[in-house]
């Protein structure tokens, strides 16, 4: 089965489907999106078709535009990592160059970040900055298009010679991939003659025929030089890419540690069975073989990588959708190993799942992808920035034992100890991936096809597409979501030719939904209404919004006995604070009694506080009485996003029984 011919959506498990032949390069005008692939089931739209109004997600992008943008610009600059270019020009780097190093990537990260919200807002602020900073970056070029301030210097290491961990391609990846938000959003300028330059030296030296045929330790460049070819239609950059994922698993990297599993270079791509080693660099492998497999028509490789995919999703993905549960090598465990006070559950991982999670959605057309997207951006992606987007967490427990101490607003921390949220850490590659993420938020709100528009994310948003036999179609979406359950799609302009909105329902409310007022049809995966639209109309989706108890998979035995509180999309989670500072981790519940909380998006559930005494031995024969000591209470779930906003606390997402 193509692309075009796929069926109604269904679970992600049981999508077979694979990719179109190869596409014809880059459409004359491409959304301004991130992903916009020559073929699939579904077409992306821009900043420029879809425009967030409100809500939750409209609130996260006004934080990114006032906060975390301008925050992660200060501290770029108070660090050196800007300044690191301005060394290299002046002689002095070596001996003085700051950050880790793949720094240079955070600063083209954070460029990306500013390309869509220069794109979404017109900001001229942003564009004068952008246009600053690119100005510095292409003095320290050099002439063959080769980039670093790490390698390549006297009293540097030489270019290419630390490619386990020297992240050179990763940091031209990250470069390439906001010169790709330039153009798209319709600027041509300093930035993206920088990105081509840098992108034919990769080409020359490690494309096929080139002298070199390693790989990098960190994937990165395959995605980004994949959609540098859909914007360009360049075909070396696709080439290339090619290469890079089809050299991975060969052993060119050198043995360390934690293995050559940690790179993905233990076995080749095409014969893994699972997403092993560091989460982010599985992930965003995945995502540039997605690409690849896409504009090449590979159905093999295509379907290798969602099985990939599906079986993480199935065996090594927390509730809340974060991924990779070692702290060591910030890596994937075994499968069902997830625990939830050690989950490491990486920001950068959530935001690279949902790079994997979209592109299948766009290929394969399966909304129940959009399930996956949801999920990790309500409870992962947005639980790492403070409210005022200028402090962050770079992992995601869920289960924190020990009270954090409040971090110094002007420290920088190390990375992954901040108990609480920290202004910036050594390695801050993850509040740069939230600023780009929500810059570009409303390109995975909605897709269209030659029949319709497709509504994946349910937010307050205007959707303006031209469709090939209806025309103009323009609509509202207004809705209280994620915390109220009412979606109105308001019809603003539509011709008189027939065409399908398409919904999709959450899959914690399949079965349960309702589409103007009757059960959702079908498997209740999708509402679909197809017919001549006239404009006033109005269509409405109604979501349940009880909480819901949901248990784990008894192979993930850390969460044995217990249960989690979910409402809506989010993940619920108790806090210290709301049991007058008593620890969690001696919380048991009732979870016949969870109900809805007064605040919105909360429950309320009764449980025991126990009171234990310390011994000199903590073991006996027997079960514990847990009721001994214990005082009854009543306790406040709260979306664990918002958790450690009230100051230090212990918390908890899996709770305990009676």
């Amino acid at each position: 089965m193509s692309i075009s011919e796929t069926s109604a959506p269904t679970t992600p498990e049981a999508t077979p489907v694979a990719p179109t032949t190869p596409a014809t390069p880059a459409a004359p005008a491409p959304p301004a999106a991130p992903v916009a692939p020559g073929s699939g089931a579904l077409r992306p739209l821009g900043l420029g078709d879809v425009r967030l109004t409100g809500g939750f997600w409209g609130g996260w992008q006004e934080v990114n535009a006032t906060g975390i943008i301008p925050h992660a610009d200060a501290w770029e600059e108070r660090i050196g990592w800007v300044d690191n270019f301005r060394r290299a020009l002046d002689g002095t780097l070596v001996g003085h160059r700051t950050g880790r190093e793949f720094s240079d990537s955070d600063v083209y990260k954070l460029l990306e970040a500013m390309a869509w919200e220069h794109g979404r807002t017109g900001d001229a602020a942003l564009d004068a900055r952008i246009r600053e900073v690119a100005a510095l970056i292409a003095r320290v070029q050099e002439p063959d298009g080769y980039l670093s301030t790490r390698f390549g210097r006297p009293g540097q290491g030489e270019r290419y010679s630390d490619l386990e961990w020297g992240h050179e391609l990763y940091c031209y990846g990250h470069l390439v991939q906001a010169a790709v938000a330039r153009l798209r959003t319709g600027v041509h300028d300093e930035l993206v003659d920088v990105a081509l330059r840098a992108a034919d030296h990769v080409c020359a030296e490690f494309g096929p025929g080139g002298p070199r045929d390693g790989v990098c330790g960190h994937p990165e460049i395959e995605p980004a030089l994949v959609e540098l070819y859909r914007v360009t239609g360049e075909p070396r950059y696709l080439e290339t890419a090619r290469a890079f994922v089809e050299r991975r698993g060969h052993r060119t990297l050198a043995d360390i540690e934690f293995g050559r599993a940690y790179f993905q270079d233990d076995v080749p791509v095409r014969e893994a069975s699972d997403l092993r080693g560091h989460a982010v660099r599985a992930l965003y492998l995945s995502a540039g073989a997605l690409d690849v497999a896409v504009e090449t028509g590979d159905e093999e490789l295509f379907d290798v990588v969602r099985e990939q995919y599906r079986r993480a999703l199935a065996r090594r993905t927390y509730l809340t959708g974060g991924m990779g549960s070692h702290h060591q090598d910030e890596a994937f465990g075994e499968d069902f190993e997830l625990p939830p006070d050690r989950a490491y559950a990486e920001t950068c991982a959530s935001v690279a799942s949902i790079m994997v999670a979209w592109r299948l959605l766009l290929a394969t057309g399966d909304a129940a992808w959009g399930d996956v997207v949801e999920r990790a951006l309500h409870n992962v992606v947005v639980t790492s920035p403070a409210a005022d987007g200028r402090s962050f967490f770079y992992t995601n427990p869920l289960q924190m034992r020990v009270e954090g101490a409040p971090v110094d607003p002007d420290e920088l921390s190390p990375r992954a100890h901040a108990q609480l949220r920290a202004p910036w850490f050594e390695v801050s590659c993850c509040p740069t991936n939230v600023a780009r993420t929500l810059a570009q938020l409303a390109t995975y709100v909605a897709t269209a096809s030659d029949d319709g528009i497709q509504l994946h994310q349910l937010a307050p948003a205007t959707i303006d597409v031209e469709l090939p036999d209806a025309g103009r179609v323009r609509l509202e979406v207004v809705t209280g979501y994620p915390y109220a359950g009412e979606v109105e799609v308001r019809v603003l302009e539509s011709r008189d030719a027939p065409w399908e909105l398409a919904i999709r329902v959450p899959a914690w409310a399949v079965g349960a939904a309702t589409l103007d007022g009757e059960p959702v049809p079908g498997d209740g995966r999708v509402a679909r209404v197809r017919r001549t639209f006239r404009s006033g109309e109005t269509v409405r989706l109604a979501l349940p919004m009880a909480p819901r108890v949901v248990g784990a998979d008894p192979r993930v035995d850390a969460v044995r006995g217990c249960v989690a509180v979910e409402r809506g999309p989010f993940v619920l989670a108790a806090e210290s604070v709301d049991l007058d500072g008593a620890d969690v981790g001696l919380l048991r519940v009732d979870s016949a009694t969870v109900r809805a909380g007064e605040e919105p998006g909360t429950a309320l559930v009764d449980g025991v506080l126990l009171d234990p005494e310390d011994a000199a031995w903590p073991y006996g024969p027997g079960a514990p009485t847990e009721q001994e000591g214990g005082r009854r209470v009543t306790v406040v779930l709260r979306p664990c996003f918002g958790w450690g906003e009230r100051g230090p606390a212990t918390m908890r997402v899996w709770l305990p029984t009676r």
